[in-house]
């Protein structure tokens, strides 16, 4: 048994909180750049070019790469031989995600209650999802997500019948709904099966998988490579403008269902989908 103090995961966490805002994921920068190249439209090749700016100066000056810092979302990979200790864990994880927001100077977005709307003024509490594992490591990872593209999220329950092809659609639907709304060129996580909770979250899941990594299932490598094609055929281009690069990858994730159902959640990334993980 690994003992761990939660004053860790406390400090990595608010570590987290300031560097995914400040800095995004390698694999998507790569992507930006690799769509700038091949874009046709005059405009959308501008507009790129000025996220491409944007991403740059934000690391330089060690500030966020967007107002909208976000909702904290945690995700806890936790081996099952470790033991924490010096508190709940759950505490430290808001308490890192209060000091990351206060010391790094980021947009505290978070209200208490969902109608009566007052600020919590600390970015607290964090959604955090939980999987114990084998082993006696933690997995961190911190996906700051802002509300313009979340607002263009959804989430479709449809029927068996409506196989390969309904999921397709239902995506493109999503996608071509949600127009300038989220920020593109954007990132679309889906997730496929499970029941209604756990499809969602499998559609979360699905944006903090790294923009150079397919699913290993052919089957779904083969649907994201579809998905990227159809979704940039629907000429919504960079912020709205139009051109060939509406989204710059998808990310498919799926889970075992019951016989009698196909959820399918869509949750969609600006252009800044930001993770970042540790282990410890």
């Amino acid at each position: 048994m690994r003992e761990l103090s939660v004053s860790v995961i406390r400090d990595t966490v608010a570590r987290l909180c300031i560097s995914a805002n400040r800095v995004l994921p390698s694999s998507l920068i790569n992507k930006i750049a690799e769509f700038k190249e091949k874009e046709t439209n005059p405009t959308a090749c501008g507009v790129l070019s000025d996220i491409k700016e944007n991403i740059a100066v934000a690391k330089e000056l060690c500030i966020p790469v967007c107002q909208d810092t976000g909702m904290a979302v945690v995700f806890l990979k936790i081996g099952q031989e470790v033991h924490f200790t010096d508190g709940p864990l759950y505490d430290a994880v808001n308490e890192g995600v209060k000091i990351g927001y206060t010391e790094g100077l980021l947009r505290k977005s978070v209200v208490s209650d969902p109608l009566r709307r007052v600020n919590t003024d600390d970015n607290t509490p964090a959604v955090i999802h939980t999987e114990i594992v084998a082993g006696d490591k933690v997995e961190i990872t911190v996906a700051p997500k802002g509300f313009g593209s979340e607002n263009m999220s959804k989430i479709k329950m449809l029927t068996p019948a409506h196989g390969r092809d309904g999921v397709i659609n239902a995506v493109l639907e999503i996608v071509k709904a949600a127009a300038s709304n989220p920020c593109p060129p954007m990132v679309v996580g889906v997730g496929i099966g499970g029941d209604f909770e756990q499809c969602a979250l499998l559609s979360k899941k699905a944006l903090c998988r790294s923009a150079d990594k397919r699913n290993p299932d052919v089957f779904y490598s083969e649907m994201e490579n579809e998905l990227l094609e159809k979704i940039n055929k629907l000429g919504i281009g960079p912020q709205g403008f139009g051109g060939d690069t509406t989204a710059l990858y998808v990310n498919v994730e799926a889970a075992p269902t019951h016989i009698a159902g196909l959820p399918v959640a869509v949750n969609i990334g600006c252009h800044v989908t930001r993770h970042e993980t540790v282990v410890i």
